[in-house]
């Protein structure tokens, strides 16, 4: 494009074309006033006390009482250095990429008569402040969270690893949105192959819009038919930080408050930063119990079914007639029973998770105990009923990632299908079944058994952080993320 000022002001108004929030100023500086500038950026967009002292001010005032010496391109960078006292500028030759510059939150300068187009650092967008984590709560711990601002992001987590190796590689997705993004890795640990194999995937996304960390999870992701995650969010700067040191990769989703963990294990799911600021006895313990209640969390239901339709011999016989007592005057069978009062739940939780919290706590005392309460005293449910729906609720919410959670509520209902159908055996076949289609399942390359199968290094070491949490003077060498590029390469 010529160099004309005029060509360039015009295109770029073409461009910003009713934009009633788009802010534009001409104006002329030197010692004679005859060299013409035009700035243009967003309203509310950018730091305008910076622009208007620190640039417009130094340009018009401090280079009329110093005009520049020389010519030609001399006398451009003499008004640069002179009025432009911000340190974050760039020189870009693209009128569009300028554009883009803008659209970001920095503020476009053109010179008359100079090729180059001035981009200036200048954002100030509205931003929320570091807040408490409200997803992934620590009784014992840092109690700061992710914002919605990519850069916040990033200094949290250098402020917990200030070593040069932690690498930052920024980039955009959406051909639309533009959203920046930032991947970033701890360089000599994290695995060189699956770095490249994440930048590639990221580049060949093609999509308009990036919203959000969970539109880059589900277009990241292998299997997009398995209801399990194979991809982990977060909104915790310290566990991101712990994950970096083990080999992980962070991407960082500008507008997001989670950063994505890659790859991801089953094992990873039931970890929580918590478990590392408090005794590895009591953490252990509670490890295993989350281990049970993740698996009573989707089986439960589907025990009962086929226990009590075609093994009742299984039961007890005194628990058997009080079981039977209770069912007597309920009109549904137990499949139809057991399959509308977890429908029900989901309601619940459902409501609970869209009201506003101030009421939340009232809606789960009315919905649990009440209306439970009244369906039974009216024969529509029996008491056992309520209460497998109950436990079920309960152990999942000892699961300390929700996207697990997700999946375990809808596996549930394949084991409640298959144990109505077969009884224990289809209890025990569906079982079978998801946890082949676990053990078929990959995280770019990491299998999602890992470090239970799939992996042979280190496994003795390894094993000591998943089930069991050992103590911190046991846990020596790297996790196996950063041990899969040695693997592949012995194979």
């Amino acid at each position: 494009m010529s160099v004309n000022i005029e060509n360039r002001i015009k295109y770029i108004e073409d461009k910003f074309k009713d934009w009633g929030d788009i802010v534009k100023r001409k104006f002329y500086i030197g010692e004679n006033r005859e060299q013409a500038v035009y700035i243009t950026y967003i309203d509310d967009m950018v730091d305008r006390n910076l622009i208007e002292e620190e640039i417009i001010k130094n340009l018009i005032i401090n280079i009329r009482l110093t005009p520049p010496e020389g010519g030609g391109s001399n006398k451009y960078s003499s008004y640069i250095n002179g009025g432009v006292t911000t340190a974050d500028i760039k020189n870009v030759t693209d009128i569009d990429d300028a554009i883009l510059e803008v659209m970001c939150g920095n503020t476009l300068m053109l010179l008359d008569g100079w090729d180059e187009i001035l981009v200036i650092s200048t954002k100030g967008f509205p931003k929320r402040g570091v807040d408490k984590p409200e997803n992934e709560i620590a009784v014992q711990g840092p109690q700061e969270a992710f914002a919605e601002s990519i850069r916040i992001n990033t200094v949290l987590i250098r402020r917990r690893i200030r070593d040069t190796r932690l690498k930052c590689v920024q980039s955009k997705a959406g051909n639309v949105s533009r959203t920046d993004i930032a991947l970033m890795y701890m360089e000599g640990i994290a695995d060189n192959k699956l770095v490249e194999d994440i930048k590639n995937k990221l580049a060949s996304i093609k999509t308009d819009m990036v919203y959000d960390s969970g539109y880059l999870e589900q277009l990241l992701e292998g299997s997009r038919l398995s209801p399990f995650p194979q991809i982990q969010l977060t909104e915790r700067p310290d566990k991101t930080a712990a994950e970096l040191m083990e080999g992980r990769i962070a991407i960082v989703v500008d507008t997001s408050p989670f950063v994505i963990l890659l790859p991801a294990v089953l094992a990873s799911f039931y970890q929580a930063s918590e478990d590392y600021y408090q005794r590895w006895e009591i953490m252990t313990f509670i490890r295993i119990i989350r281990y049970l209640a993740g698996f009573v969390a989707f089986s439960l239901p589907g025990l009962y079914i086929a226990v009590a339709l075609y093994h009742p011999s299984m039961i007890p016989t005194e628990l058997a007639l009080r079981l039977a007592g209770a069912r007597q005057m309920v009109p549904i069978s137990t499949v139809v029973e057991i399959i509308v009062m977890e429908l029900i739940f989901e309601a619940l939780r459902e409501a609970g998770t869209r009201i506003p919290a101030s009421i939340g706590s009232t809606l789960g005392i009315v919905g649990g105990i009440i209306i439970g309460q009244a369906a039974v005293d009216a024969g529509l449910v029996s008491p056992i009923a309520v209460i497998i729906i109950a436990l079920t609720g309960i152990c999942s919410f000892a699961i300390p990632n929700i996207a697990l959670v997700s999946a375990y509520r809808l596996i549930k209902y394949f084991i409640i299908f298959a144990s109505a159908m077969a009884g224990l055996l289809g209890y025990v076949a569906g079982l079978l079944l998801v946890l082949v289609h676990i053990a078929a399942l990959d995280s770019f390359g990491v299998p999602y058994v890992a470090p239970f199968s799939g992996t042979n290094r280190n496994k003795k070491a390894i094993l000591k952080d998943t089930v069991f949490r050992f103590p911190l003077k046991n846990k020596k060498g790297r996790h196996f993320y950063s041990e899969m590029e040695s693997e592949n390469n012995e194979q």
